[in-house]
């Protein structure tokens, strides 16, 4: 763990230094010695280290940030818990100038993370039911992340080995994170996680188990935040997606980097520990996360923003080759107009209908958010899809990007690569991006990434029938029945 050192005038450049920490990143077969500079991370961490000096920036400090009431400096308002609807929407708009940047195609820009914790400790005098240190211990952890502008990350899923069995049924009890001794200071952890999406670059883990764990699995049901320099700490990576600037516009800069996190034996102090063998705490959490809809609120304006991106690459595809024309192209672009539209009122609702608790926290409901992340598992696929019907043979006749050094290639490529109202120049960088999105292994990635954002889509579609409120609409039934 790293000590903030408030002397650095800027929260980006802090944020550089502090990826210097010691950590154990593992990418191809070779440690990483500076995860700040090497190509595989290069891009995001670029992107976060300058909007962290947004939070400096005279014009820009007050629509991102607000002041921290301990430190007087400003912080971001992911941090902040909203005690008007006005409070709400102002996270919105630091949601939504983040998000515009990038076009949503980050989703750990740090705002998730800090919402699951802006969101527990917003709740923390109802989880401390659970366990009479919570309240202070996620106070003390909230306001060091706040101040100290540090990015969290979660992991839960645990190793893919054998689907046909709950991890705590295999021989092996290693394959579920698990606690292997404690002492008068902490815990020692042993296992692994899975889908650590930008764990490479962020400064601590949150590590929850997967599923309910029943009495007598007490050993694996705990809450930790886990610093990624930690001894015993292995950030395993998956391969690059980060193409040239030439090659790939969008993963050069928004590949973010997936990673299995291996936990070899790691000391976690106490203050660290919210929740210690705990099943029906470590549940409730969980409980909590999964409904707490200030994090929601952040992943919907992120997923309206992507699908807008989609929406107009689609339309710029179609008008570039002429075939906006075409009912059943008019059709395809329809439908990602009903979809981007869906989505937005699905936020509005939210917003509109956004109550306080009984602490004086403004929550969006809850209901339109969740319904607009289901939807969108199946939506963004679907309008990858639509892409790929609407550039069809075209994606796969772009030339490679150092034709154009080639004086004869140069000629044939003006020639034979426009389109209907654009010159080759602008319809070949148009393909590529869109092939960023489509074909590339990037844009794969970002596909399968939306499928399962939140879980396991069966599982989560299932949830919206078994919790609704049903009763409003049998009654209407059994009026008509009681009728005749």
């Amino acid at each position: 763990m790293t000590n903030y050192d408030r002397t650095s005038t800027r929260p980006g450049d802090h944020y550089i230094a502090s990826l210097n920490d010691g950590r154990k990143v593992w990418i191809n077969d070779n440690p990483v010695e500076d995860v700040a500079v090497h190509p595989a991370f290069a891009g995001p961490v670029g992107v976060l280290k300058t909007f962290f000096n947004e939070l400096h920036d005279p014009e820009l400090k007050d629509k991102v940030g607000y002041v921290s009431p301990v430190t007087g400096e400003y912080v971001h308002k992911s941090f902040l818990v909203p005690q008007t609807k006005e409070q709400l929407l102002e996270r919105k708009a630091a949601f939504e100038y983040w998000v515009d940047e990038t076009d949503g195609l980050m989703s750990r820009l740090s705002e998730s993370g800090r919402s699951i914790v802006t969101g527990w400790y917003a709740s923390r005098a109802k989880l401390a039911a659970y366990d009479k240190e919570f309240e202070r211990k996620i106070t003390a952890y909230y306001e060091q992340a706040r101040d100290e502008h540090r990015i969290l990350v979660s992991v839960v899923a645990d190793p893919q080995i054998d689907r046909s069995k709950e991890q705590t049924e295999l021989s092996d009890p290693d394959l579920a994170l698990r606690v292997v001794s404690e002492n008068e200071e902490g815990i020692v952890i042993r296992g692994a996680k899975m889908l650590g999406t930008a764990a490479p670059y962020a400064h601590d883990i949150l590590v929850l188990p997967e599923g309910r764990l029943q009495e007598g699995y007490e050993q694996y049901a705990n809450l930790i935040i886990v610093a990624a320099n930690s001894p015993g700490v292995e950030i395993v990576c998956r391969d690059s997606f980060a193409l040239s600037p030439q090659e790939g516009p969008l993963s050069a800069l928004y590949d973010e980097m997936d990673a299995a996190v291996v936990f070899d034996d790691v000391f976690v102090p106490w203050e660290r520990v919210l929740f210690y063998r705990n099943p029906e705490g470590v549940y409730q959490a969980a409980l909590h996360k999964k409904e707490n809809s200030l994090m929601h609120h952040q992943s919907v304006i992120r997923l309206i923003a992507k699908y807008a991106f989609v929406t107009a690459t689609g339309f710029s595809i179609a008008e570039a080759i002429g075939a906006e024309r075409f009912l059943h192209v008019q059709e395809k672009l329809g439908e990602l107009v009903v979809q981007l539209e869906s989505l937005k009122a699905l936020l509005v609702v939210a917003e509109i209908e956004a109550q306080p608790d009984e602490f004086g926290t403004w929550w969006p409901k809850a209901l339109p958010l969740r319904v607009a992340i289901d939807a969108a598992s199946r939506a963004y696929p679907r309008a990858i899809e639509i892409l790929q019907l609407i550039g069809a043979g075209g994606f796969l006749q772009v030339p490679s990007a150092d034709a154009w050094a080639n004086d004869l290639l140069r000629e044939r490529i003006g020639k034979y690569y426009r389109g209907a109202r654009v010159d080759a120049d602008t319809k070949v960088k148009l393909f590529r991006l869109a092939w960023d999105l489509i074909g590339s292994p990037a844009g794969s990635r970002q596909e399968l990434y939306e499928r399962f954002f939140s879980g396991d889509p069966v599982r989560n579609f299932a949830a919206q029938y078994l919790e609704y409120d049903k009763q409003p609409l049998l009654q209407k039934i059994q009026k008509r029945l009681n009728s005749r």
